[in-house]
Order: C-alpha cells, then structure tokens, then sequence
C-alpha cells in the first residue's frame, strides 16, 4: 500500500517496488511530483503501486539518458561546500566518466560496476581510493534511482559477496609522531631552509596546538589573542590554485588555550613581521608563504589554473589533456582545448605572483620533509638527495645554489622518518594522552565532537584547563633544556632568543 510522505512544505508520494525497495511518484519528465496534500499523495503512491504489481510501470521520458549528461545535470543541482564539489569532479573526471561517460544508465550492471572497481584495482589505485570512488558512482546512481532513470543501483553492494579479508588488509601505514624536542629540532630546521623564523613559529604552533594544516594557514592576525587562538576559518586549497577561505572542518570552530611561553611567542612574530594584508582576501594572516612560485613572475599571459576555472575541470583534467589527451573523455577535452584557444594559454609560459601562502605540497616537499628526514625527496629530473649543510653553527646552516654539494661538509641526520605535517596533529593528540588530558578538553582542543552519553554529561572545567598549560609549559622546557644541552644557541632568530633566556 501507497503513502504519503512529508518533505518540507510538500508530501511526495512513495510506493513498493520490490521488498526492501520503494518508488516515488513522478511525472513524464522523471520529476518528483510535489502534492500540497498528502490524500493526494497516497491516492497516487496506491495507483502506481498498482501499476507495479499489473505489470504496467511507467518510464521516464528520460529513461534512455546516459552517464555523462545526467552528471552535467547533477553537478548544477548540488549545494556543497567548493571543498567537496572540488573532489567530486576529481573523483568523476578522472576515474569514473572515462568507463561510464557513455553508458545508458539504465544499462549499467552490477557486473559493469564489479570490472570497473577491478580494473582500478589492478591499475595500482589504493584500496582506500577505489573505495571513495565507488562511493561517488554510488551516490550518482542512487540519485538517478530515485529519478526513474534506472530500475535499481548497481553500484550497491551485496551483503556477503566478495573477497572476505582479515583486519590486516585493511589497515594502512601507521602513523608517525615525534616528540615535542622532535619537534623543536624540525621547527628549527625548517626555519634554517626558508631563511625566517616564521616557519620555526609555525611548526611549533601545530605540535602544541593541534590545528589542521588548513587552519594554521588561514590564521588571521585578529584571533591571536594573549593565552589563546581561535579557529574561526581554514584556507582550503583548490585544484584550481585557488586557496579557498571557508570555516573550519565540520564547523569546528573553537578557542584553544595556549600557555604565556606560546602566546609570547606568537605575540612577537606577529610585532616583527613586515607582510600586510595579502593580495587574495584582503586580510592579516599570521603566516605568509616565503617565496614565489617557480620564477615565472616575470612573465605574462594566461596560467594553467586559469584554464581549469574556465573550463570547470581540475588543474589535473587540464595536465592529462596536455599529456595524456586519450585518457580525459572526449566531452571534458575539447572544454579544456576550447579554454586554451579563447586564453591564448602558451605552455611553460604560466605567470605566477608572490606566495601569499605557503601551499601544503611545496612547504611538505622543500621544507618538512627536508627538516624530518635530512633529505629533499625525489623530484623529475633530480633524484633523492642529502640536505647539505655548513655544519658549523650547529645544528648547521644549508647551503643553496651551483655545486651546493660540494661546498658543503655536512648533512642532517632524520628526526622522524615518515612525518608528516599533519603527523603534528597526532604528535599533540598523543601528548595530550600521555598528559592524562581528559577525553572531552582533548576532543575540544583538535575540534572534535564526541556524541556518545559520556561525551553529553562531560564538560571541561577551568580546572582542567589550567592544569594541561602547567603541562604543556613543563613539557617546552624540558624540550627547550635538551635543546640547549646540544648548543646553547642558534643561528634562527627567534630560538636563539628563548636558548639564551635561561
């Protein structure tokens, strides 16, 4: 039997198909019919369920619509963050539109589905990925389910069908943390690549905050105050080069407490620096990028970004139809193709302007993972390589420039293999477990939310507060001491100062 079901200020009508699976009434068109009451609704809902069970079901008007049209359509229906709608299209344009762009969605099988996912597979794609891809396709074909355009979602899985695996081909890398002196010797490290203490300040904010790489970036000036910092918005990087100023992760705003020692530290950075408002926002950050993209400032005319915007694809899209054309669906290439001819795009010839922010692979690849593991990694057409260094001032100064390695009479040893700039973020969570920080003040520090009933009836107290900056406090001295032990000073500006504090 038939019912009516409320949306909003409308009912729609829904009706059973099958066991388990349920219809809704819809116009010619595939359109969802929206009743203003909801006896209307039932009447209909109990007409078509009849239909269902003479035999006599109706099809869309659409029900010959293919893959790629109706994701055009999908795309211009969604209301998700840029963030979001920015995976999506990588997820669709890169790894689904090229098996499915063409198909008859009605046509598409559970069977089609099953070769797809298994040719990723055997293409080397990781599991994990292969997973949110699926979900993607899924989450399509679930809509166009729900609009008539097919009988069923072949993209639903079977309970009980496929490889059965243990936990341990599941789990992925473990995840690497450091200490917090680990920490102070990347930070110093950091700030020795990029010549300036804001890469030292920057690192140490992240281990004893806990902030996500976005937040820490979209730090503006206006939320440091003495004794706290708060999370008010992230800069979320696009493909398109874009750096997207949005609220934080999962509406996580929040205030974090920091200890005097940190907010003195801030405080000062933010009185030595010489950088105003960036070009992009408009507004006061308190870390800036260090130096400019490529060396392509000095020239003119249109950038690569520049086609992705117009085109509405990935800067990736736009590098495969540059490199590998007969991977990228004919449809996608000739957008991109017809961006490049109406910008005048010229390869090799993108300009760039001043880093108004660091961009979260350059800083991971020229200075984290330098800092963490004493090596610049491996980047066409330079293989891996040892970071070297004038080793006098310890911890030692890199040398830059023509036949830096030979100049050179030293290298760093690792800190931390396999740290990561987001590694921090656990780095802190793992401190704040030793630390015998209760659950509900470390769920509110990395801007967490815990909805179980303890969660409900816990709360922090200015007690607890209090007691994890004695904490955190002891914690940097005994850092800064062990740093002190190996040389009483240091050639970064800012950690020098607080070395020969004492």
């Amino acid at each position: 039997m038939g019912y009516a079901e409320k949306r909003g200020d409308y009912y729609r009508g829904r009706y059973k198909i099958a066991p388990g699976r349920y219809g809704t009434v819809k116009n010619e068109h595939g359109e969802t019919i929206r009743f203003t009451k909801k006896r209307d609704a039932e009447n209909a809902a109990n007409e078509a369920e009849a239909d269902i069970r003479n035999g006599r079901q109706t099809t869309s008007k659409n029900s010959d619509m293919r893959f790629g049209e109706y994701v055009n359509k999908w795309y211009s229906v969604q209301d998700l963050a840029a963030s979001t709608m920015q995976n999506y299209r990588r997820h669709i344009e890169e790894h689904i539109l090229p098996t499915f762009e063409n198909e008859v969605i009605r046509e598409i099988s559970p069977m089609d589905v099953n070769e797809w996912e298994k040719a990723e597979r055997s293409a080397g794609y990781a599991e994990s990925s292969i997973k949110t891809w699926r979900r993607t396709l899924h989450l399509i074909l679930a809509d166009a389910y729900d609009q008539g355009l097919a009988d069923a979602n072949p993209a639903a899985r079977r309970r009980g069908r496929g490889k059965r695996a243990g936990r341990s081909g599941k789990r992925g890398p473990e995840k690497i943390v450091t200490t917090m002196l680990g920490a102070l010797l990347i930070a110093e490290r950091a700030a020795l690549l990029s010549g300036r203490d804001d890469e030292f300040v920057a690192v140490i904010t992240k281990a004893f905050t806990g902030m996500r790489w976005g937040e820490l970036v979209g730090l503006e000036a206006e939320h440091v105050k003495e004794g706290e910092i708060r999370v008010q918005w992230q800069l979320y990087e696009l493909d398109t080069g874009e750096l997207h100023r949005c609220p934080p992760k999962d509406d996580s705003y929040r205030t974090i407490d920091t200890p005097k020692w940190h907010s003195e530290l801030l405080i000062e950075h933010l009185a030595h620096r010489t950088a105003g408002p960036c070009s992009c926002h408009g507004l006061d950050y308190v870390f800036t990028g260090h130096r400019p993209s490529n060396t392509s400032v000095r020239t003119v005319g249109a950038k690569l970004v520049d086609v992705a915007r117009l085109a509405a694809v990935s800067t990736g899209t736009v590098s495969n139809v540059l490199n590998r054309p007969e991977t990228v669906p004919g449809r996608t290439r000739l957008a991109v193709e017809e961006a490049i001819a109406e910008l005048g795009y010229v390869r090799g010839g993108a300009p760039a302007q001043l880093a108004a922010h660091w961009r979260r692979n350059g800083f991971a690849t020229w200075l984290f993972q330098p800092a963490a593991t004493g090596w610049y990694p491996a980047k066409a057409p330079h293989p891996a390589r040892p970071v070297p260094i004038i080793g006098n001032p310890w911890p030692g100064v890199p040398v830059r420039g023509r036949n830096a390695a030979c100049r050179a009479d030293a290298a760093w040893l690792p800190v931390a293999k396999g740290l990561t700039p987001h590694g921090l973020r656990h780095t802190h969570k793992t401190l704040m477990v030793e630390l015998g920080v209760p659950r509900p003040l470390q769920d509110e520090r990395m801007g967490h939310l815990d909805g179980t009933v303890q969660g409900r009836y816990s709360h922090v107290t200015q007690t607890m507060r209090d007691q994890l900056m004695a904490d955190l406090t002891e914690v940097w001295e005994r850092a800064l001491e062990a740093r002190r032990a190996l040389r009483p000073g240091s050639p970064v500006v800012a950690l020098d100062k607080l070395l020969r504090a004492a």
